[in-house]
């Protein structure tokens, strides 16, 4: 806003209103929350299954409490959000970071069904309860397990854990992925390869999230790996400080959008205006928001 009110903090309160006292919200919203009550997920599956994206990596993935006694003995507890642990392409990115960080000799460790969702989904929708709850036992879990330093490749994970957890009695060092990545870039720890021949060519629109972006100024991390690996850049004309939402936000890639354009193919159409072949984003909701967009 030019004169600096914080509206999304009157938009979640008027939520929260209708949510807790009124009892009145779009249905999807009512199936979220069952889930996230009953499973610890946006999507009602199991815990067991959030490990399944490490079926089949050369290397075996240690889990607090099984492998490892706890945090301490690794360098970064792997916070693996409910994505990156369940959808399909998010999965991908998932197994790709925990690769890298094997590559550069990152030790790291994850919660397995230990871990649940951060709680921003519901937060963001106006249930303040079930964020209390949530948020509650993950910063139970993870002050039990004595993480210190945490790395995850969810924006809005990011986002809750980093600025949220403290006001629950969770204080850690939070790192996005590309921030992390990036990081063992400089360090030599990790040394990028040329593009292969299907991308050589292509241009890449790169987006940071709104989450990482506008709300935690992590703008320049995901850039530089891009620019490491020698691909061609260009952005979309609401780009840093005046970022444009996917649509994903604030629980709405749980909900549909009935009323004008839809925020994801209004996203998708500055992304295909560049004239890039593939878009980067730093966000597994945006992944999602911008390929139905671009549908």
């Amino acid at each position: 806003c030019p004169v600096d009110i914080e509206h999304i903090d009157r938009v979640i309160d008027l939520r929260r209103n209708q949510v807790l006292m009124e009892s009145a919200f779009p249905k999807e919203l009512g199936q979220m929350f069952r889930k996230l009550e009953s499973k610890g997920n946006p999507w009602g599956l199991p815990p067991r299954k959030r490990l399944e994206w490490a079926k089949g990596l050369e290397f075996d993935v240690p889990v607090v409490g099984v492998d490892v006694e706890d945090a301490s003995e690794v360098d970064y507890l792997f916070w693996v959000g409910c994505a990156g642990a369940y959808e399909d392409r998010a999965k991908k990115t998932t197994r790709a970071v925990a690769e890298l960080l094997h590559i550069a000799g990152v030790s790291f460790a994850v919660l397995g069904d230990g871990e649940s969702c951060t709680g921003d989904p519901a937060r963001r929708a106006g249930n303040e309860i079930l964020f209390q709850t949530l948020a509650a036992q993950n910063v139970e879990t993870l002050n039990e397990v004595g993480a210190k330093r945490i790395v995850v490749t969810c924006a809005h994970c990011f986002n809750t854990i980093s600025r949220e957890y403290p006001q629950v009695g969770g204080n850690y060092q939070v790192l996005h992925h590309t921030q992390l990545l990036n990081q063992l870039v400089r360090e030599g720890r990790l040394k990028p390869v040329a593009p292969t021949a299907a991308t050589a060519s292509a241009q890449q629109a790169a987006t940071a999230s709104v989450a990482a972006g506008r709300h935690n100024r992590i703008y320049s991390p995901p850039r530089e790996l891009l620019a490491a690996t020698g691909a061609e850049q260009v952005e979309m004309p609401r780009n840093h400080e005046r970022a444009f939402c996917c649509g994903g936000g604030g629980a709405r890639a749980f909900m549909e959008e009935t009323i004008g354009t839809r925020i994801a193919a209004t996203r998708a159409r500055e992304a295909l205006d560049t004239g890039a072949k593939i878009v980067a984003t730093a966000c597994p909701f945006c992944t999602t928001m911008l390929s139905d967009g671009v549908a």
